[in-house]
């Protein structure tokens, strides 16, 4: 292991020592070439059952907490992806599985389970799973070696319960390509667990839309049949896509789950400088626009939320070599993003068609975007009214500030923006006033040194948002959510001409929140802090990495009223270095403990 560590280190010295040449190049994603599996495979530090069996991949998240009896479970689909780009979804029919339903209850947990191998060579390739039109997942595929990967994804689905109670078309798009350099064929399973917990008491509240799945969800997303997926394609920051569609009058609660990744030139927004210096410094492979980026939700043209994305980086993203086997955060599960919708029901209960569209402020080619609308039904009566009794959405509030001498200096962007909004709903439920607000707070240094060839990212997107619900008599449901998105990019990139270059990598990324709800059925808090730092060195030729290794090391604490669990994993030459995992809150709150004042929960 010691030799091995100082081969590692040369490695890394030799490629430090190339002097850096480079203009700003437009980062990338890549795939990993024969000639670096072979090295690898060699290495001394490789177990003799390598090549045996396949490694496998995963993203650090906690467990899903389920009943103790075991599920009842179906298989939906099977399927090997091959050439599918371009190509219409694969389609496979649901239907409610009699053995799980058998005596008409409930499950008191629904998860969704893929599961998929791969041998070979293949880039990063976005997937999601529709169900009825309705996303249930979006997330990045792992990138193969050729001696064989595997990995899971365990999602919980049951706020969509709604839609196992009856037939439905489930819809894969995963856009892959295969031929003679890029030979990985996905194999897929896409499987249903349904848990019932035989102890499960519904909690008291007169009102059940808290705390329980919405009584209907309706897509907004492309329909079926289609060559590609159920998403929407935001081309640039004119081009909004959406659809129109009519809710039911007895609608009392609607909440808007907004599915976003993206791709091409703006997979690394976050990096992006200024068309001005692009143009000033004459440069043609490097993305512009600028490194702020805004979700906006419109309903008949008015915007009534935004979302300031979460830095999903893939598999293929940097240095791929850095998300082997531990991917990054969010890249198998995607998040989706909330937006309370009950105060503006005034505008949408006439039983007309009503649009619903998404746009992306300086955005480039191509953001993927979706929508699904949750909406609980006021059974006892065939109609609700509603009033929106204050709206405010004052413009994002936005500067630049820049200092350069040629290719060198830094851009510092700031914004700010908040919404709120409050409407009453009047229904058999008695009338109902919800208050929704969202406060947002963007900053990114972007510095580039070297002539250019050096770029350095921190970039802070601090996310508050809350709901509360009343009656007149009383709190039906309170919830404040507080996230922290931190991140930290360093590139140093030499070129070596004939399309080949080095690359030097650091990458620290968090996923941090707090959490406070309170209701009918009781109150809850949670605390997450999920943290990932990387470093890396890789040459690369014509998109293919040649030679190369990278490290990666996480800490995920979680803590709440229900329950803890927390893992520290490290990873280096596709080799676990470390990994401690613990289920206790005691465990749990002693390692926060020690580790906790290096690091900033929020950098408010």
């Amino acid at each position: 292991m010691g030799k091995l560590l100082i081969s590692l280190l040369s490695f890394y010295l030799i490629l430090t020592a190339i002097s850096a040449s480079a203009s700003p190049r437009l980062i990338t994603h890549l795939a990993v070439s024969d000639e670096v599996e072979a090295a690898f495979r060699n290495a001394p530090s490789s177990p003799s059952s390598f090549l045996a069996s396949p490694t496998t991949f995963f993203e650090v998240q906690r467990p899903i907490p389920v009943p103790g009896e075991n599920p009842c479970s179906t298989l939906v689909l099977q399927h090997d992806f091959a050439y599918t780009y371009g190509k219409p979804p694969v389609t496979a029919a649901y239907s409610p599985p009699s053995h799980c339903f058998l005596r008409r209850r409930a499950p008191s947990r629904i998860v969704l389970e893929w599961s998929a191998a791969c041998a070979g060579r293949q880039f990063d390739r976005i997937f999601g799973v529709w169900l009825a039109g309705v996303e249930l997942l979006r997330s990045c595929t792992a990138e193969p070696r050729s001696t064989g990967i595997v990995w899971n994804v365990r999602k919980d689905v049951t706020r969509y319960a709604s839609l196992f109670s009856q037939p439905q078309t489930l819809a894969v798009y995963l856009g892959n390509l295969v031929d003679q350099t890029y030979t990985g064929i996905y194999h897929v399973n896409v499987s249903f667990h349904f848990y019932f917990d035989h102890r499960q008491k519904s909690p008291p509240s007169s009102v059940p839309a808290f705390g329980s799945p919405a009584d209907m969800i309706l897509p907004i997303s492309k329909p079926l049949p289609l060559n590609d997926g159920l998403w929407f394609q935001i081309d640039n920051s004119t081009d909004f896509q959406g659809k129109e569609l009519a809710i039911p009058r007895n609608a009392y609660r609607a909440a808007l789950e907004v599915y976003i990744s993206f791709h091409s030139d703006d997979e690394f927004w976050y990096t992006n400088p200024p068309n001005s210096y692009i143009s000033a410094n004459n440069l043609t492979d490097v993305a512009g626009n600028g490194a702020f980026r805004e979700v906006t939700v419109r309903l008949d043209g008015n915007v009534i939320g935004a979302i300031w994305p979460f830095t999903v980086i893939y598999t293929g993203g940097i240095n791929p070599l850095l998300w082997r086997p531990i991917s990054g955060i969010g890249s198998f599960d995607l998040p989706s993003y909330d937006l309370e919708m009950s105060p503006f029901l005034e505008k949408i209960l006439d039983g007309k068609m009503h649009s619903f569209e998404f746009g992306v402020t300086d955005a480039l080619h191509v953001w993927f975007i979706d929508a699904n609308l949750h909406l609980w039904l006021d059974r006892k009566s065939p109609f609700t009214e509603a009033s929106l009794i204050e709206y405010k959405a004052p413009a994002v509030s936005s500067s630049l500030i820049s200092q350069f001498k040629d290719l060198d200096g830094h851009f510092d962007t700031n914004a700010n923006r908040k919404f709120s909004a409050s409407g009453w709903v009047n229904s058999s439920y008695g009338n109902i006033t919800t208050h929704f607000y969202q406060e947002l707070d963007f900053s990114n240094r972007l510095k580039f040194a070297g002539n250019g060839s050096i770029q350095a990212v921190n970039q802070s997107i601090i996310y508050n948002h809350g709901i509360e619900s009343m009656l007149p008599s009383a709190i039906l449901y309170s919830e404040e959510v507080l996230q922290s998105f931190p991140l930290s990019l360093y590139t140093r990139t030499s070129d070596h001409g004939s399309g080949s270059y080095s690359l030097i990598s650091n990458v620290t990324l968090g996923f941090n929140e707090r959490k406070h709800s309170g209701g009918a059925s009781g109150f809850f808090f949670s605390r997450l802090r999920n943290l990932q730092t990387g470093e890396g060195v890789i040459k690369v030729k014509k998109n293919l990495v040649t030679s190369g290794l990278g490290s990666t090391q996480q800490i995920y604490i979680y803590e709440s009223s229900e329950g803890c669990y927390f893992r520290n994993v490290s990873s280096s030459h596709y080799t676990i270095l470390y990994d401690e995992s613990e289920e206790s809150c005691s465990k749990s709150s002693s390692f926060r403990s020690s580790e906790e004042p290096s690091f900033r929960w929020f950098d408010a």
